[in-house]
């Protein structure tokens, strides 16, 4: 009985997440800048759910992440996922479409593997450090392989990157920045600081949150 509760409580909470997910990252693109970029609010549950519902749930929700990206590219909500899927051939297209996979199905799995790690580690002990540090390494994954991603495959696109924003954001199209600070200081400089700070503040807190009720609850 008690494991046929918890596989139920499991299921309600990751679908509570992944609808949670779907939102933060179609509210992110009501916010998205001159960049292009959405604002990530999305790995918020991701981390949520690798921390409480394991490494499985946190690529889950990951995925969802990776194809409600794809999603909002092909549709224009997310204009720069747009431009990277429409402006330079199908092979680069299908690239696009496996960065969005592996960059967010690895920042929830990664996370949740630090997380379980590092527990066991201090066996149970230093619950906030967890944490804060399983919080501080989903955007260093999804960030890191997005850098990666874009040195390997569109380092020179980036002027046409830029033009094809500029188009859509109605933006004005006279500076066209270098492709290594288009990348590091433009793309990731903004987005990945905003990331970071969310992620850092909200994330354990509503962690905590929950661990609090689960222990009134049990």
């Amino acid at each position: 009985m008690k494991n046929t509760r918890t596989k139920t409580l499991y299921l309600v909470e990751l679908s509570i997440l992944t609808a949670l997910t779907i939102v933060l990252q179609l509210l992110g693109s009501l916010l998205t800048g001159f960049t292009g970029l959405p604002m990530s609010f999305v790995l918020i549950p991701i981390v949520i759910a690798a921390i409480h519902l394991g490494p499985m749930a946190g690529a889950w929700l990951g995925a969802v992440f990776g194809i409600v990206t794809i999603i909002m590219g092909f549709s224009g909500l997310d204009p720069f996922t747009n431009v990277l899927l429409n402006n330079f051939g199908i092979i680069k297209m299908l690239i696009c479409i496996a960065l969005c996979m592996v960059k967010a199905i690895v920042a929830g799995l990664g996370s949740g593997f630090l997380y379980k790690g590092l527990n066991k580690l201090f066996k149970g002990k230093n619950v906030t450090l967890t944490t804060i540090l399983t919080a501080i390494a989903a955007p260093l994954l999804n960030t890191g392989i997005f850098i990666i991603g874009m040195l390997l495959f569109y380092f020179n696109d980036t002027a046409a990157i830029q033009t094809g924003i500029a188009e859509i954001l109605e933006l004005p199209k006279e500076t066209i920045v270098p492709p290594m600070k288009y990348i590091f200081l433009v793309l990731v400089g903004w987005n990945f600081i905003s990331e970071f700070a969310i992620n850092l503040i909200i994330s354990p807190a509503v962690s905590r949150v929950i661990d609090v009720v689960r222990k009134k609850r049990n």
